[in-house]
Formats: C-alpha cells, sequence, structure tokens
C-alpha cells in the first residue's frame, strides 16, 4: 500500500498543506506539529525505511558519484572502494557517467541533485569547469576525486601528478633512456597537465629535448593510442621509452609494440600511471606509478560525510595531495642495443 500525504495528514490530525510543508522542510510550521506529522510516518510504515527517514530528516542518505568512464579499469576500481566505504557508512551511491564530456557532467549532476542525493563525488572534470565553483559557492556538498579546478578551493582528493610524472621520467633516465615518448591524454585536465608538466621538466632537469612528434596529447581512446604507438614505432627514430599517464593507454602501447614485434623490455620500456589490479597481473607485470585509489577514496567520503553531516570540521575546505609511489615490475629495463 502507498503511502499518501492524505493518510499521513489523518494519523496527524492536521492539514494535507501542513504535512506538504513538513515534507519540503519549509519554515514556519511549528515544533509541536512537525513532530505530529513525523511521528505519523514512522507509524504508518507503509514506505521503506529510508524514504521515511529521508522524510523526516530532509536526508536521503544516498550518495552520487561521477566519473569520467566507467569502463577505464581506474574508475571502475575507483568506484567499487568508493561505493563499499559508503555502504559501511550506511549510505547508498548512485552512479553517473559522462565519456568525459562536459556536456554529460553537467546532465549528471542535475539529474542527482533531482534525486536528492546529500552529496557528490566527482571525478574527471575540466580545469576550468564554473559549474563546480558555483556547487561550492551555493553550500552543496561536493568533493572532487582524482580531479581538482583551477583558482577553485573545492575539496579535493588528488595525487601529487606533476611529482608522480617526475618518478617516471627519473626511473627511465636513470636507466639510460633518452628518447622518452610521452602519452598526455587530455590537458584540458588538470591532473592530465600537471603530468604533461612533471614530463616536460624532468626532461629538462635532465638535459634531455622535449621531441613533440613523439608526444600524444589527444583523448584517452585506446584505439587513437595505438595508432600513435604503433605509427611511431615504424618511425626510423622509434624512442627506446614511453610513459603513458594511464595503465590503459600503456597497454596500448604494449599491444602496438607486440604487432610490431618489438620485446618489453628488451626492445622497448614502458611506465604506466595509475596501478590498475590487472598492470600487477605475472604476465604484464607493468611498471607503474600507483594512485593510492584506496586512501584517496577513503579520504574523499569521509570529507563528504563531514560536509553532509556538518561535523566540526565541515566548514574547513581541504586540497589534499598524497604521495605517488613508482612501482617497478617487469616493463622497464636499459635501452635496447643493437
Amino acid at each position: 500500500m502507498r503511502l499518501t500525504v492524505h493518510d499521513i495528514a489523518r494519523v496527524a490530525n492536521v492539514s494535507q498543506a501542513t504535512v506538504s510543508k513538513v515534507l519540503n522542510n519549509y519554515s514556519g510550521v511549528k515544533e509541536s506539529t512537525r513532530k505530529k506529522v513525523t511521528d505519523a510516518i514512522e507509524e504508518l510504515k507503509f514506505t521503506p525505511d529510508s524514504v521515511a527517514r529521508s522524510m523526516v530528516t530532509n536526508k536521503t542518505n544516498t550518495l552520487g558519484l561521477i566519473v569520467g568512464d566507467i569502463s577505464n579499469p581506474f574508475f571502475a576500481e575507483s568506484a567499487k572502494i568508493i561505493i563499499g566505504k559508503a555502504q559501511e557508512k550506511g549510505y547508498d551511491v548512485i552512479i553517473s557517467n559522462t565519456d568525459h564530456d562536459d556536456e554529460n557532467l553537467e546532465n549528471a549532476i542535475q539529474t542527482l541533485i533531482s534525486k536528492r542525493v546529500d552529496g557528490i563525488i566527482i571525478s574527471s572534470i575540466s580545469r576550468s569547469s564554473m559549474r563546480i565553483k558555483k556547487l561550492h559557492e551555493n553550500g552543496f556538498p561536493i568533493v572532487l576525486y582524482n580531479s581538482r579546478v583551477e583558482g577553485d578551493s573545492s575539496n579535493s582528493v588528488v595525487l601529487d601528478n606533476y611529482r608522480g610524472a617526475v618518478l617516471a621520467v627519473d626511473h627511465l633516465v636513470d636507466l639510460g633512456h633518452q628518447d622518452i615518448a610521452f602519452i598526455a591524454g587530455p590537458t584540458k585536465y588538470l591532473t592530465t597537465y600537471e603530468r604533461y608538466l612533471g614530463y616536460r621538466e624532468a626532461l629538462e632537469k635532465h638535459g634531455l629535448d622535449l621531441n613533440k612528434a613523439h608526444v600524444y596529447d589527444g583523448e584517452y581512446d585506446y584505439r587513437k593510442v595505438y595508432d600513435f604507438s604503433y605509427n611511431l614505432l615504424s618511425s626510423p627514430d622509434r624512442p627506446t621509452s614511453f610513459f603513458a599517464t594511464s595503465d590503459q593507454m600503456a597497454l596500448a602501447v604494449m599491444d602496438a609494440a607486440a604487432s610490431r614485434k618489438i620485446s618489453i623490455p628488451q626492445e622497448l620500456s614502458v611506465v604506466g600511471f595509475d596501478n590498475m589490479s590487472i598492470s600487477a597481473n605475472a604476465y604484464i607485470g607493468l611498471t607503474t606509478v600507483s594512485q593510492q585509489k584506496e586512501n584517496m577514496a577513503e579520504l574523499a567520503l569521509k570529507k563528504l560525510i563531514s560536509l553532509i553531516e556538518k561535523t566540526e570540521s565541515d566548514a574547513i575546505s581541504i586540497q589534499l595531495s598524497l604521495k605517488p609511489e613508482l612501482i617497478v615490475r617487469k616493463t622497464t629495463s636499459t635501452p635496447y642495443k643493437e
């Protein structure tokens, strides 16, 4: 049986208009009257506990999670961690996928707000997103995960992407590589741009030139990265190593090398960025920069819940930058010499 405003009004002995005011959390309702309505909701038990509770507390115990590409293992693994930790805290999670599209991001935010989520964790946003700034300024609970917006003080939890890129380049240079190709991805994202800066400035530090022909700065598209890598590995001045800003794109490089019958790491070294679960596979053994997904997820969720539940720390904006770690496996070695 479905609970209606009429049922609640009858049990509480108030008007339907008063019930509507309480359900919509309007001011101007006496506390004693408000209590009669909420008591009636609890007494009727016609709705699931979560819905009844949301009527009483104006909370749904539901969070939104917006990701750039759910087919990307990094986002899928991150979502699994966030959902698990949210459920431990008594929250359900609604996931929205944007395919790295700004219009899709706007639609996802509007949809989640219309579903009355208590707060949103957002990943993969452009570094100049005005929408995020407005949400933050309006006081809606949001935390950016693996993302930041330039000139904005929104709560965010990211890796030190610049330092992570420096670690990757330093490792390859220490092995003797001087020609390091770079799979950048779209630099409209601040995290990607910071990895590009780390790559560029690490080369400068070691006295190496940046060869623009050896840099891919397009979309995170497996086929496009494969084609770029295949063509580059077919050229007379092919690089001795690749640094990719995601493990998924590093795997595209490795596929291209396999198609060219170039062995890894004997003839080509490859470093990724993320430390996806599959990267530790004994067959792949990808050298990569760890994103610390578990720590980032826990910190992002903790901050979001503090914003929702208005704990003592909720007024303090945080921009956390976690320390990266290079995990050396099987895909890097000294440069190939004929």
